[in-house]
């Protein structure tokens, strides 16, 4: 990790479901782009938390967070290392969005949950939405680029449970890298900062 690096009190949490059977889903992006920031800065070993039923690890002061809860239950994990609703503005979490196209990243701030289960959750547990969301899109997109992403509620589930496609994979660890420059970006420089940079991309 970089001598550079200011050791900030943020809690970064990746959302997704627990257990192998998940592993490499769309619904898993967040946890899977968190798990990739902590590898590529020397985060400490992660280790299971059974007071907030999640995986924690650190890097200096930055708490990194993967609920073992299901996704529509994330809040209970993260209200237990985000004690007030002051703290939350130093909460970051990161997830997976239908409506941004597979490779485009956008960092958000006090907004609405757009029918995410895990935000919702989250929003409800902290009592407040003022924090800040990395939304990974992994939705096909066409070449004019139209999203192509499911209408209906039963094919909205099959679709997030179901896995990326190899090519899709290729993609997600350009997506993975970005995600983990904005994290560092946000510890280091704020969010606004991060905000400007990696939303005019």
């Amino acid at each position: 990790m970089r001598a550079s690096m200011k050791f900030m009190n943020y809690v970064i949490v990746g959302l997704g479901n627990p257990g192998n059977e998940y592993e490499h889903t769309r619904h898993n992006a967040g946890r899977e782009a968190v798990e990739y920031f902590a590898k590529k800065n020397d985060a400490s070993e992660w280790k299971e938390d059974a007071k907030s039923e999640a995986t924690v690890a650190k890097v200096g002061k930055t708490v990194l967070v993967l609920p073992d809860t299901f996704m529509n239950k994330s809040g209970s994990a993260v209200v237990k290392h985000v004690k007030s609703v002051k703290a939350a503005e130093n909460l970051v979490v990161v997830y997976d969005d239908l409506d941004l196209p597979l490779g485009k990243v956008k960092i958000s701030f006090n907004r609405g949950s757009g029918g995410h289960k895990g935000i919702e959750s989250i929003t409800r547990a902290v009592k407040t939405q003022k924090f800040v969301r990395i939304r990974i899109g992994v939705s096909p997109a066409t070449s004019s680029g139209k999203l192509k992403k499911p209408d209906r509620e039963e094919k909205v589930i099959d679709f997030i449970l179901g896995k990326f496609k190899p090519a899709e994979q290729d993609a997600l660890k350009k997506v993975y890298k970005v995600v983990a420059g904005a994290i560092r970006e946000i510890i280091e420089e704020g969010r606004l900062v991060a905000m400007n940079h990696y939303n005019s991309v």
